[in-house]
């Protein structure tokens, strides 16, 4: 059923090469260790990325919206902590995916095919128009960010905070990821390259299409009836959270004018290493779940899709009835346990491992250099649990 190829032994390998609804595309498990990681791999592509879509949301009109945000304070609008995690998000590097894309371009270097001139142009081995597309992938992933912050007002109670207020920040969360995206499609625009356009364009499709994807399988009747199966987790989870990374990856070789092959293993890497992270963030309510804390997991979530296709329609129905209360809600602990008792947290694990390896894989052909070797740790960061 599942590749032989995922194996744990893998891991340890990986491990010992490297030197790992979520805010952000790398959420720490070992805060104190990606902190590390991260801060190195900044100093490596010459400043901070923290800072890297400053200019867009300290204009006049993001201030503008963060004025009207004040009105949504004491309600439990999402909106609000997307916003709060611009500001300060010690557990969540919301700009990574520009780092990754800075961190490629400073390790593949300049191509044989670039021209003298264009290589002065560089800072810190990286050209000004990949940097650009650093931003421009953020702006994107910070739109779509914002957009999934829209609530569903069925799903409305009272101590969510007054409706009018609820459907103010509505209105400012469609208001402001459009204005962030038109902002990205300008800068793609003048980039001046019409493959790139094509890349780019073609993952904001393939994050629409993943969204409308994750939830219709995210309801509640879909997720306690068969839910999605293990190919199409895959599909679904690279549109939703693979592809912008994958292909920006890819359009910075095509910027610097890299051969197909660099593309194809830039592409490569930003694909696993995605689907590595989203495997590690899925995996964390299984394997850091404390007694007394809330516990709460998506259905669709890795360990549940592999454990309902190991077990089987019936055993699994069966245990879903088993895991409700007298109120016929779910009791996550008791789910948790039933998964935890079999092999869906194991193949999860060992499949994380092996798009970790993938990553590491890829990013061997590369010449070796500090940005290299900073891509090289943040593969294995992402197979640490």
């Amino acid at each position: 059923m599942f590749s032989p190829c995922w194996s744990r032994l893998s891991c340890v390998a990986l491990s010992s090469r490297g030197g790992l609804r979520t805010l952000s595309l790398f959420s720490s498990s070992g805060s104190s260790n990606w902190s590390k990681v991260v801060s190195d791999a900044e100093k490596i592509v010459g400043y901070p990325t923290s800072f890297m879509s400053l200019r867009c949301l300290l204009s006049d009109e993001l201030s503008n919206v963060a004025m009207h945000l004040r009105k949504l304070v004491g309600t439990q609008h999402p909106l609000l902590n997307t916003a709060r995690g611009f500001v300060y998000d010690s557990k969540n590097n919301l700009q990574m995916r520009g780092l990754v894309v800075l961190l490629l371009s400073k390790a593949a270097g300049p191509s044989h095919a670039a021209s003298d001139l264009l290589a002065q142009d560089m800072v810190s081995g990286i050209y000004p128009s990949q940097r650009n597309l650093a931003e421009i992938t953020e702006l994107i992933h910070t739109a779509f960010l914002v957009h999934r912050g829209i609530v569903n007002l069925k799903e409305w109670t009272d101590s969510d905070g007054p409706l009018k207020d609820m459907q103010f920040g509505n209105k400012m969360a469609v208001l402001s990821g459009d204005f962030l995206l038109a902002n990205a499609c300008t800068g793609l625009a003048q980039l001046n390259n019409t493959k790139v356009v094509e890349l780019i364009s073609s993952a904001i499709g393939d994050l629409v299409q993943g969204v409308y994807y994750e939830n219709s399988h995210n309801t509640e009747e879909n997720g306690l009836t068969d839910g999605i199966d293990v190919a199409a987790w895959e599909e679904q989870t690279f549109l939703s959270h693979g592809a912008l990374l994958a292909k920006s990856c890819q359009a910075a070789m095509e910027l610097a004018k890299h051969d197909k092959e660099s593309q194809r293993l830039a592409y490569k890497y930003g694909k696993h290493l995605s689907l590595g992270h989203k495997l590690n963030s899925d995996l964390q309510p299984f394997m850091k779940s404390r007694v007394g804390e809330p516990l709460s997991f998506s259905l669709s979530a890795a360990p549940v899709v592999f454990h309902r296709q190991i077990m089987g329609r019936e055993t699994w129905h069966h245990q879903l009835q088993q895991a409700k209360t007298l109120r016929n809600q779910l009791d996550y602990s008791k789910l948790l346990a039933a998964v935890k008792s079999e092999k869906g947290v194991s193949t999860a694990m060992d499949l994380c491992c092996y798009h970790g390896n993938k990553a590491l894989e890829a990013i061997q052909a590369f010449p070796s250099s500090e940005a290299r070797s900073a891509l090289e740790n943040i593969a294995s960061a992402v197979t640490k649990f």
